[in-house]
């Protein structure tokens, strides 16, 4: 019995770190989907170096207690460095650069990955199909190519919104009509992944 208890106390706090890191992603994830709906809604009530300690936590913890993989590690010290600016300047327009930062990020993971390899969309494929066939390799390294344009396009957009168009539009854009966009690109490139597979 006390074997037992001994051994699912190990197997708890062995899993826990997994779990938090899980739950931190999971939080980073929801804070970027609803940042732009909390920017809009919320500067009537929260001052900017507000947004900056909560996002800034988030991103520490990821830091701290995620894999330690060195893209992550950048992109959290990164991030972590808007934070602090954002805190320091307390500024409503650096609110507004959230989502340039994280298309720069994105951008930088998928293109660097095209340069040093495998190409970020064939790590993901080879982890349901470790056997890529050679069609399989070059489709997954052109698609990735289409991702970093995107990524590419996205940020110029937000960055202009951020800087010439009224609060509303950015909110359209960044929280409802990007996500739009990268859902369309999903149905597209699963469309055309089906028609690779068809045609040997």
């Amino acid at each position: 019995g006390a074997y037992r208890q001994r051994r699912g106390r190990g197997g708890l706090s062995s899993g826990s770190p997994g779990r938090m890191s899980r739950l931190i992603g999971l939080g980073l994830l929801l804070a970027g989907l609803l940042y732009p709906f909390a920017v809009y809604f919320g500067m009537e009530h929260f001052a900017p170096w507000q947004f900056g300690l909560l996002l800034g936590s988030l991103w520490l913890a990821r830091a701290l207690l995620g894999a330690r993989k060195p893209g992550s590690l950048w992109m959290a010290i990164g991030a972590i460095a808007f934070c602090l600016l954002l805190a320091l300047l307390d500024s409503p327009l650096l609110l507004r650069w959230y989502p340039v930062l994280i298309s720069a990020f994105m951008l930088g993971l998928f293109g660097l990955s095209l340069k040093y390899g495998p190409p970020m969309v064939e790590r993901l494929a080879r982890l349901r199909e470790p056997q890529l066939p050679a069609k399989a390799i070059v489709y997954t390294r052109q698609v990735t190519i289409a991702w970093c344009v995107f990524f590419l396009c996205n940020g110029l957009l937000a960055a202009a919104l951020t800087l010439w168009a009224p609060l509303k539009w950015w909110m359209l854009y960044t929280g409802l009509i990007s996500y739009g966009l990268m859902g369309l690109l999903f149905a597209i490139e699963w469309l055309m992944r089906q028609r690779v597979r068809g045609h040997p």
